[in-house]
């Protein structure tokens, strides 16, 4: 199976191999009028190709980019791998773009065709597209009310798979057999949390090695079933999603299903029993904190064996297992790892957790339940994986594991980790000054900072360009204490700052369920944006602020903070859709609020 990746010459070559072994077996599910339904491998061959030839009949040519913007399902896998089977360069978009980040791409890439999924999501796009005038094409996957335009076509979904489809593949097994592996298969627009999103080039070679990789530690570590299954649940249009959750799964003969959104997450697990999940740390918080929810509410023995899980948990994580831990863990296994198995589906082999940094108390929390959580590193600039934490390798929550086969990693004087190998874009498109600042003689400098310990794992201290340095020119890093923060009941969100000042403060976001909590056991209106004026609804989350800062330095501790007005999200812009923190947005928003916790 390895051998088959490294010597694919293109991502489509990889898919219709594994197609063709696998024929009539199941590939992509989802919910289709309130059932799963699937799609076989050879079903998906066919529509890819012929997708593909019709592509080329509405005149795209090698090279051309085509934009796509869709939630997860079905269609999207197919159209990402038609596109590059007809030649074309896939520029995935976030369902959430405004039509100024769709304008931004637009031109940006000179993208001439669009497919996109619903009426909903073209609203935004349609503006994007009239403004940049460069599209000629737009492929409808759902019905589009056809409004008024000027420059460009409708077609309908269905219309562009006419024609034979052993003639379409025999055109595309001809046509790929021209692209290797360091021809650009996709331009991915990083998610912009420091500025305009710029457009990396990820050439075939690049994913082919991260999922190699990736396949390795499944093979080697896990064993690969007949019918392993993926549950897709972050955006594709995010390079971890799009590797780690469609290429990878495709390299090892996988089944996708497509999840259908965060308030059904947790019935389409349990729905699908998926056994692998490619998800970012924020969602594992959240489910971290329903099941401690769930478990203290039941109380009694279930609560006892959770706390026993923990305690026993943390020591083996700490290197100091207690004489009885074996017996204490045996019993927790018999008695309640099941029950948490089986909110996960039941045959879930592992999670892995990347996008951002992990908690280690949330990784943790899922070993001791019993739940093997993988935590990786990388950047869109790297295919995006760069390393990943294996058993094999002892999984140590304090990193991200050692670099992936094909990956070397150097440190450079300053702590930033450098990356060389297959992997590495090829550039930023159309931005040569930005590329030769960030690959430097075949070497990307990731702008993290971190270490390499002694069993040869990457650990990650923090980004170089968020590093806080106070005003006695101490280093701080933020998503530490950040992490700290959020894992505390009452608070939701955080941000810390400081930089050449004389301490660090904090902007927090109550989380609202305790939020709630707290309104009904104080016998106050539920308000979450007045209850924050009560001295007493401050001193309690003061409290929570106070557990924190007990185990930070001196310089780490946040001495004073400010409420947010209302939380960090994607719709407001500070919040990357892969739910990383928008520090500049956050920052520019709330200046004089912050500047104010010096002057208090």
């Amino acid at each position: 199976m390895l051998s088959d990746i490294d010597s694919a010459n293109n991502l489509v070559e990889l898919f219709l191999k594994r197609a063709a072994e696998k024929g009539d077996l199941p590939f992509l599910g989802a919910m289709i009028g309130g059932s799963w339904q699937t799609i076989s491998w050879k079903e998906a061959a066919e529509q890819v190709c012929l997708l593909a030839e019709n592509l080329r009949a509405l005149g795209l040519r090698d090279g051309d980019r085509v934009c796509l913007v869709s939630e997860n399902r079905p269609e999207w896998c197919i159209a990402d791998l038609a596109i590059m089977a007809s030649g074309c360069i896939t520029v995935p978009t976030y369902i959430t773009n405004t039509e100024r980040d769709h304008a931004h791409i637009l031109d940006n890439s000179g993208a001439k065709a669009v497919i996109v999924s619903t009426e909903k999501l073209l609203r935004p796009l349609h503006g994007a597209l009239q403004a940049s005038g460069i599209a000629d094409h737009v492929i409808g996957i759902d019905d589009l009310h056809r409004q008024q335009s000027s420059g460009f076509l409708f077609h309908r979904w269905d219309s562009m798979f006419a024609g034979d489809a052993a003639e379409a593949r025999q055109a595309v097994e001809q046509r790929i057999a021209g692209i290797g592996r360091g021809d650009t298969a996709c331009i991915i627009y990083t998610s912009g949390t420091g500025g305009a999103p710029r457009g990396v080039m990820q050439h075939h070679g690049a994913i082919l090695c991260n999922v190699a990789g990736a396949a390795e530690i499944l093979i080697e570590d896990f064993g690969i079933a007949d019918d392993e299954r993926f549950l897709s649940f972050l955006p594709l249009s995010h390079a971890y999603e799009h590797t780690g959750g469609q290429f990878l799964p495709i390299s090892v003969g996988a089944q996708i299903y497509y999840a259908e959104g965060l308030e059904k997450l947790a019935s389409n697990i349990e729905e699908t029993r998926p056994t692998i999940m490619v998800v970012v740390p924020r969602l594992f918080e959240v489910l971290r904190t329903r099941i401690m929810k769930q478990v203290q509410k039941q109380g009694g023995l279930a609560e006892k064996l959770m706390n026993t899980a923990l305690e026993v948990g943390e020591r083996r994580a700490a290197g100091k297992p207690k004489f009885g831990d074996g017996l204490r863990d045996a019993l927790v296994g018999r008695l309640l790892k099941p029950k948490i198995r089986q909110r996960f589906g039941g045959r879930i082999k592992a999670m892995v957790s990347g996008g951002a940094p992990l908690n280690p108390e949330v990784g943790i929390f899922f070993e001791s339940m019993g739940l093997t959580m993988l935590q990786g590193y990388g950047q869109t600039e790297a295919g995006p994986v760069i390393s990943c934490n294996r058993p094999a390798a002892g999984i140590a929550m304090h990193s991200v594991g050692p670099a992936m086969r094909g990956v070397d990693i150097r440190i450079a004087e300053d702590g930033e980790i450098l990356v060389q190998g297959e992997l590495v874009m090829q550039g930023y498109w159309h931005n040569e000054a930005e590329t030769e600042r960030t690959i430097k003689d075949g070497w990307l400098h990731t702008g993290d900072i971190g270490h390499v310990d002694d069993k040869g794992r990457i650990v990650i201290t923090d980004r170089k360009k968020d590093m806080i340095v106070n005003d006695k020119g101490d280093n701080v890093a933020p998503q530490k204490v950040e992490g700290m923060l959020t894992l505390q009941p009452e608070i939701g969100q955080a941000m810390v700052a400081g930089d050449k000042k004389p301490y660090i403060v904090g902007l927090i976001v109550p989380d609202a369920e305790w939020t709630l909590e707290w309104c009904r056991e104080q016998g106050k209106q539920f308000d979450c944006k007045k209850v924050q004026e009560l001295p007493e609804f401050r001193n309690a989350v003061r409290a929570a602020v106070d557990r924190v800062n007990k185990d930070l330095s001196v310089v780490e501790k946040v001495r004073q903070f400010a409420f947010a007005d209302e939380p960090f999200t994607i719709e407001n812009e500070e919040m990357t859709p892969s739910m990383k923190i928008r520090r500049h947005k956050i920052k520019e928003r709330y200046a004089e609020r912050l500047d104010g916790l010096y002057r208090s």
